[in-house]
């Protein structure tokens, strides 16, 4: 990946989980990383704390707001890429708090669509959901198929494609957006489903708490999701195009449950929690990616592809949690919205 050597690189979301890693895999290509976190009177750098001092003392790690156009303007300033990932993603508290959702992706998205504009970057990487499918009958799910908002979370972030989009369509800013199913692995925080039940099962003697078991989901291993940004940065076709990043295998979360029983040796009963559980009106009940737009565009092809892949990628994800200065920065006890 020498086409990003030496170049100006932002990453918008940069102490969160998938932000992280690709802070990591950016430093290794030799990128000029400014990370941009949420400002805070902690001057936590959220999960770039973690990262190894050869990296986080040759980045550039800028405290900012993305829900203000001076901060967002300042952070893109001689910047030839931007990896747009800062948004909230939490469905379950975009219920409590759909303003916030509201004002952080889309008018975040527009934020960062603008600033780009203004500072004539090269080329914007903006980040998806494949929550914006809705329920769909078909599968797999392709990128010309329709979207559904069935959250706030959701609906925030068609708008944010749309703003992003728009911005191609009207200005010809060189956008790409990129689509990624349910992505997991090291550093995922507890609101989602996987680190949910892997920090149960590690920490929990008799049961564990789940929601809906039916569901099934198409998760992508953080590898593979990190490469396929670094793949739609690196193609001008992948530009005015929205990309599915997925594996192209779905598990329900039962299924799930049952193989990280059987990678851990341990097994608990499960105890349905009515809090975990979605309206039925808002549950999405199938998820599974049509990937072939990122093979024939970017060249993209999961290398954690089917249940072996899965396999491999949630014992990757177990061995991390099994650290114990890993474990303990989750409550296990608690929901997390």
């Amino acid at each position: 990946m020498q086409f990003l050597k030496n170049k100006n690189v932002l990453v918008t979301g940069a102490d969160g989980f998938i932000g992280s890693h690709l802070v990591e895999h950016l430093t290794s290509l030799g990128c000029n990383v400014k990370a941009m976190c949420i400002y805070n009177s902690f001057n936590s750098w959220g999960w770039l704390d973690t990262l190894d001092s050869t990296i986080t003392n040759n980045i550039n790690i800028t405290l900012g707001d993305i829900r203000d156009i001076k901060s967002v303007n300042n952070a893109c300033k001689n910047i030839d890429y931007v990896f747009h990932l800062a948004s909230l993603i939490a469905i379950p508290h975009s219920y409590n708090s759909p303003y916030s959702y509201l004002q952080t992706n889309a008018l975040g998205a527009m934020n960062i669509m603008e600033a780009c504009l203004c500072n004539n970057v090269e080329h914007v990487i903006h980040t998806s959901t494949s929550e914006v499918y809705g329920n769909l009958d078909k599968m797999p799910i392709s990128e010309n198929d329709q979207i559904f908002a069935k959250s706030p979370y959701s609906a925030t972030k068609i708008a944010a494609d749309q703003i992003a989009h728009s911005y191609y369509s009207s200005f010809d800013l060189p956008v790409s957006i990129v689509r990624p199913f349910n992505t997991y692995g090291p550093r995922q925080s507890n609101r989602a489903i996987i680190p949910t039940i892997i920090t149960q099962v590690l920490t929990n003697n008799k049961s564990i708490k789940l929601g809906a078991l039916y569901p099934t989901r198409d998760f992508s291993y953080i590898k593979d999701t990190v490469r396929g940004f670094i793949l739609a940065a690196k193609s001008k076709k992948s530009i005015g195009e929205t990309i599915n990043i997925g594996s192209g295998y779905e598990i329900s979360i039962g299924d799930l449950y049952d193989i990280v029983c059987k990678i851990t040796n341990i097994e608990l009963k499960v105890k349905k929690d009515a809090s975990r559980v979605r309206p039925k009106k808002g549950e999405v009940f199938r998820l599974k990616a049509d990937n072939r737009k990122a093979k024939k565009l970017i060249g993209w092809t999961p290398q954690y592809a089917n249940r072996k892949g899965l396999i491999k990628g949630l014992k990757e994800t177990i061995d991390w949690f099994k650290i114990d200065s890993n474990l303990v920065k989750y409550k296990s006890d608690r929901y997390t919205t």
